[in-house]
């Protein structure tokens, strides 16, 4: 039965999420705004509400703080792997080739906060007595350098704008703004409440495993709440989006590590980061490398892929998700 619900969610996902790319992409045309902005903000919040849900529910519902920051942590490495997914469905072009080198900044602000995170994973117990009420100032932090992040990347896009490559503007225009923001909102509504709902399922499936929860929130619940970006980007990828597309991983990967603040707000027990393994430091040092991996095959642009079907970076991410975990995975089983 928790099967045909899982797979019940991703059919209402696929339907709208595929919806929710094509709106996104007529506000992108309609208001100006760009595409790049669109994914980075709009798409990448919206992806990432089952993430804060599954995130906070975890650490105040259950009480397993691990639990929830494994699942913000994996999300973010199998976010990376839709990137190397991404590549294979492009045509004969590294996708990472074809898109803004404004990604670059995105991706790197991304590493930034992965790293303050981590930082305050390792000094937990030095840094646990550093907060603001039981928040702690590594959250703090997060938060701060994320919503400044975002507005240089929003000046950025604006005194850098460029008119959008259609996917098929006769159709946006046949439509009104407030029939793009309704049917939008009515797709997110949607991909919001499906994901929230796969994201349970995943934990319902995870508890029956018997593994650590840093590797069971790291892996099924980060696969389980990271379906409607895997929806979105690649219905983007259809309409001819590839920057929307990789935007959003990327936003949805800073989003991430800004949900570490909200659910330290609402864990009151004490700061989460010092509340939590330090099994997650392989994971975020992961993560750490397969964003650079990213910037580097941002800035130096193949022409062909590497393989016939996957550039390098797509073989190298994937090689790096499935090493992580099996650490992580073995770290767990010698520590039973």
């Amino acid at each position: 039965m928790v099967w045909l619900q899982f797979l019940l969610c991703l059919i209402v996902i696929l339907f709208a999420g595929t919806k929710l790319a094509r709106y996104g992409d007529a506000i992108s045309w309609k208001t100006g705004l760009g595409r790049v902005w669109i994914g980075l903000v709009l798409l990448a919040a919206i992806t990432s509400i089952p993430e804060l849900v599954t995130g906070v529910s975890s650490a105040v519902l259950v009480g397993l703080p691990d639990l929830a920051l494994g699942t913000l942590f994996g999300s973010n490495l199998f976010n990376l792997v839709i990137l190397a997914l991404l590549d294979t469905g492009y045509h004969y072009t590294p996708i990472l080739s074809r898109v803004s080198l404004g990604h670059i900044i995105s991706a790197s602000l991304g590493i930034l906060l992965i790293a303050v995170a981590a930082l305050g994973v390792l000094g937990r117990e030095t840094l646990s007595g550093l907060t603001i009420g039981w928040v702690g100032i590594p959250s703090v932090a997060i938060l701060l350098f994320y919503l400044f992040g975002i507005g240089q990347l929003f000046r950025l896009e604006r005194g850098q704008q460029s008119p959008p490559v259609e996917a098929s503007p006769r159709q946006y225009e046949r439509m009104s703004m407030r029939a793009v923001w309704f049917r939008f909102a009515l797709s997110a509504t949607a991909v919001i409440a499906a994901g929230i709902w796969v994201a349970f399922i995943g934990s319902e499936i995870a508890e029956t495993t018997g593994w650590g929860t840093s590797f069971v929130g790291s892996l099924f619940l980060a696969v389980s709440s990271s379906m409607p970006e895997l929806v979105v980007t690649f219905a983007a990828l259809r309409l001819g989006a590839p920057d929307m597309a990789v935007a959003d991983i990327l936003g949805s990967n800073m989003f991430n590590m800004a949900i570490i603040f909200a659910v330290d707000l609402f864990y009151r027990q004490a700061s989460i980061l010092s509340s939590v393994s330090s099994d997650h430091l392989i994971i975020a040092a992961v993560a750490i490398v397969m964003t650079l991996l990213v910037i580097v095959g941002l800035r130096f642009r193949q022409k062909q892929k590497t393989f016939r079907f996957i550039s390098w970076y797509g073989v190298a991410l994937i090689g790096l998700y499935l090493l992580g975990f099996y650490v992580l995975f073995s770290q767990g089983i010698a520590s039973v």
